[in-house]
C-alpha cells in the first residue's frame, strides 16, 4: 500500500498531526451531571497547560451500545450538548462527542468542534457522511473487527463528503471472546493513509461483555499500552479518567483515577519526547 503524505487536521485554533505536539481528547465516559463534567474538564485542562498539550474535552451524551439494556445510557442529545456547550464557554476549550445516527450529526455540529465517530459504527457510510458534511473535523475509531489498512476505505469516503479534516483511532482488535489486544503496526499503517492517529489507550484494555451483563477491563494495562503508542510516534492519545472510576456507569474499569491521570501522562509524554523526530516543527 503507497504510503500518503499526512494531512494535518485543524479543531478549532489546535494542530494536529505531522510536526505538532500529541492532541490529548480526554474525559468521563458518559456524561452524569454537569458539576462532575465541569470538575474533571477544569483538571483535565490544568494538566494540558502542564504539559503544553493541545486538549479536547469528551463525553458522552448517549451511551447507545450498551452490553445491558438496563444500563445507563446518559442524558440524552440535546441536554448532554447543553452540558458540553457550557464546559465549551466556560473554560474555553474545545469539546468532542460520540454521534452514532446520521441525525445527530448536526445538531452535533452546532456545539462541538471534533465528532467522534464509534468503532462499532467505523463501516456506516451514512453517518460518515452525514458527519462529513458538517464540515467539522472527524475522530474515526477503527473498528475492532477491521484491519487497519480497511480504513483506508473510511479515508474514502469522508474526504469524498466533507473537507473538515480526519483522524483516525486504534482501540483494539477481538481476540477470541471478551478480549480485546492491540496490534501497534496499526499506528504506522494508518497514519500511512495520510491522516494523523490517536491511540485510544483506555477502550483497548476493555473485555467487552466480559462481566456479567457489562464491560470489564483492565486499567492497570492503560499505561504501559499508551507508553508503547507514544514511542512510535502515535499523533494523539484519547483516555476516559473519573474522580472515582469504580462509581462510573460506564467503563469504569478501563478509566484512569482523575488524581493519577497527571502522573501517568507525564511519564507517557516524556517517552513521546524523546523518539520524536527533532526536525520537525508545527506551522
Amino acid at each position: 500500500m503507497q504510503k500518503v503524505m499526512m494531512q494535518n487536521v485543524t479543531i478549532r485554533n489546535l494542530l494536529v498531526g505531522q510536526g505538532c505536539r500529541p492532541l490529548l481528547i480526554a474525559g468521563p465516559c458518559v456524561l452524569e451531571s454537569e458539576t462532575l463534567a465541569m470538575e474533571i474538564a477544569e483538571r483535565l485542562v490544568s494538566i494540558a497547560n502542564e504539559l503544553a498539550l493541545p486538549f479536547v474535552f469528551k463525553a458522552s451524551f448517549d451511551k447507545a451500545n450498551r452490553t445491558s439494556a438496563g444500563s445507563f445510557r446518559g442524558p440524552g442529545l440535546y441536554a448532554g450538548l447543553e452540558i458540553l456547550q457550557r464546559i465549551s464557554q466556560k473554560l474555553s476549550i474545545p469539546v468532542t462527542t460520540d454521534i452514532h445516527l446520521p441525525e445527530q450529526a448536526e445538531p452535533a455540529a452546532q456545539v462541538c468542534d471534533l465528532l467522534q465517530i464509534p468503532a462499532f459504527l467505523a463501516r456506516q457510510t451514512d453517518l460518515l457522511v452525514a458527519a462529513a458534511e458538517t464540515g467539522k473535523p472527524l475522530n474515526v475509531k477503527k473498528g475492532q473487527f477491521m484491519a487497519p489498512n480497511d480504513m483506508q476505505y473510511v479515508v474514502e469516503k469522508v474526504r469524498a463528503s466533507g473537507s473538515g479534516g480526519l483522524m483516525l483511532c486504534e482501540r483494539g482488535t477481538f481476540f477470541g471472546y471478551g478480549r480485546l489486544v492491540n496490534d501497534m503496526q496499526s499506528i504506522p499503517i494508518m497514519q500511512s493513509l495520510g491522516a494523523p492517529v490517536i491511540f485510544d489507550a483506555t477502550h483497548s484494555v476493555q473485555q467487552p461483555s466480559g462481566a456479567g451483563g457489562k464491560t470489564g477491563g483492565n486499567r492497570a494495562m492503560v499505561e504501559p499500552l499508551a507508553r508503547a503508542a507514544a514511542a512510535l510516534g502515535v499523533n494523539g492519545f484519547f483516555f476516559e479518567t473519573h474522580p472515582r472510576p469504580d462509581e462510573s456507569p460506564s467503563d469504569g474499569p478501563n478509566m484512569i483515577p482523575l488524581d493519577k491521570f497527571a502522573s501517568c501522562l507525564r511519564g507517557v509524554i516524556r517517552i513521546w519526547e524523546t523518539a520524536k523526530d527533532l526536525n520537525t516543527t508545527c506551522e
